[in-house]
């Protein structure tokens, strides 16, 4: 029986799983943790480790509709500008809540498109960042691009905000396959504002692709790749399109007899990713890519790498702050999202009230599984020796689950000794090994296909 048999018996093409960019997923979060709590764990932030902060920006000017996100389109800046107001006084919130002392060490700007603002919003909001909290040494200040509404200009005024990575999502370069999802972005567009990204001194760009898009084959794929790697990024995320159109209803938008089938997004995925290793990136996890200077490279090769909400990090902070409309909090303590709806947002800050809306307090238990199944995702192993010296004899329970995912997934994971390792063969599989440890009943909500 060949390999892609194999992993279609072990339910690969068939099964959906979560994404784990958190454990517990998003689904299980409830309304009993929400505003007191983010009160409370914000004031018992350890002044001794620095935190991450993450902006959200729900707008664009357009809607792609392969999108996801929380996000709306907008046909003038006035709703961008009554956000941001209400944005800076949640920021103002969180400085006089926060512990003094605290230093910021990851900053991100996501959305939607952060680059919708005009120069006066940026420079507002950059100041108020900075005004809120002091920057760690060495911090890393990120913002995601749109580069059909970016120019110099607001290059210039986030760079002197001091941004010094930048996210780029692509998708597909194919004229066919943007107009299909609603994204038309030329190459040249975008060689451009990389250029002009350099020429900032931003030194680190990433790139998003998507497989398994609409009317893609794999002579679109491969032609995209081609031009990324002309563009010469420090990191490549290659995500597979999730199609769940329960969810983000302008994927109805899309047919679904113009989406490859299950093999095909396989056979792009190891295409594409084929493509990056032999142009000398390292493979990161399931899904991205790294030059071998990179830091999320480094932070693979010597255990140091993360998931979080943005995918794969090397952020090492103990705390992520979400801050605007549907941001999530990661604390030590447990999970928080603020208010989806912008308009329940804006009545929770006028009120003077975190946004807190729903979220989900950590047990033991659950802070060994969640970092048993990162172990999964960023390493493919599972360190049995460290998990029990740090939780003790609680972790022996992931050892014996451990044999129910080798009888599960015989042949594509193995244990020798204190190490639970998912053989190279059986990496794409690694969501659905995941799952084994996942206590958690997904009956009841959707995920996406887990290739």
């Amino acid at each position: 029986m060949d390999t892609l048999e194999r992993l279609k018996n072990a339910g690969l093409f068939d099964r959906s799983v979560p994404r784990y960019t958190s454990y517990p997923t998003a689904p299980q979060f409830h309304e009993g943790i929400a505003a007191p709590q983010f009160g409370e764990w914000l004031a018992g932030l350890d002044t001794d480790r620095p935190v991450s902060l993450y902006v959200h920006i729900p707008f664009c000017e357009r809607l792609c509709w392969f999108c996801a996100c929380r996000t709306q389109g907008v046909k003038t800046l006035a709703p961008v500008e009554a956000y941001l107001e209400t944005l800076l006084a949640e920021i103002a919130m969180f400085k006089a809540a926060r512990p003094k002392g605290v230093k910021l060490a990851r900053l991100h700007f996501g959305g939607g498109s952060p680059t919708i603002m005009s120069l006066e919003m940026i420079n507002k909001l950059n100041d108020a960042i900075r005004n809120a909290i002091d920057f760690e040494d060495g911090y890393e200040f990120s913002v995601e691009i749109d580069p059909t509404a970016c120019n110099i200009d607001k290059i210039k005024a986030f760079a002197k905000g001091g941004m010094n990575r930048a996210s780029i999502g692509v998708q597909d370069f194919n004229e066919k396959v943007q107009a299909a999802i609603g994204r038309p972005q030329g190459y040249d567009l975008t060689r451009r504002i990389v250029g002009d990204l350099r020429d900032q001194g931003i030194g680190s760009i990433n790139i998003d692709m998507v497989y398994g898009l609409p009317f893609q084959d794999m002579d679109a794929l491969q032609n995209t790749t081609r031009q990324v790697l002309t563009l010469a990024p420090d990191r490549v995320a290659l995500f597979g399109y999730a199609h769940v159109p329960w969810m983000a209803k302008r994927q109805k938008m899309i047919p679904e007899d113009s989406l490859p089938g299950p093999i095909e997004r396989f056979e792009q995925s190891e295409e594409a990713a084929a493509m990056f290793v032999d142009a000398g990136m390292e493979a990161i996890g399931i899904d991205h890519f790294a030059k071998p200077q990179d830091s999320l490279a480094i932070a693979a090769r010597s255990n140091g790498l993360h998931r979080n909400f943005q995918g794969y990090t090397d952020d090492k902070c103990s705390a992520l702050i979400g801050l605007g409309a549907s941001s999530i909090s990661r604390f030590p303590q447990g999970f928080i999202q603020n208010n989806v709806a912008t308009t329940n947002y804006n009545t929770s800050i006028s009120n003077k009230t975190w946004p807190a809306a729903r979220g989900f307090e950590l047990s033991l238990e659950d802070k060994m599984r969640s970092r048993a199944i990162e172990m999964l995702m960023c390493d493919f192993r599972i360190d049995l020796a460290a998990l029990e010296s740090e939780f003790g004899e609680a972790a022996l329970e992931i050892r014996d689950e451990c044999y129910r995912a080798i009888a599960e997934f015989r042949g594509f994971v193995g244990l020798e000794g204190d190490n639970f390792e998912i053989l190279p063969e059986g990496q794409p599989l690694t969501r659905l090994i995941a799952n084994v440890f996942d206590t958690f009943t997904t009956a009841q909500a959707k995920h996406s296909r887990a290739i």
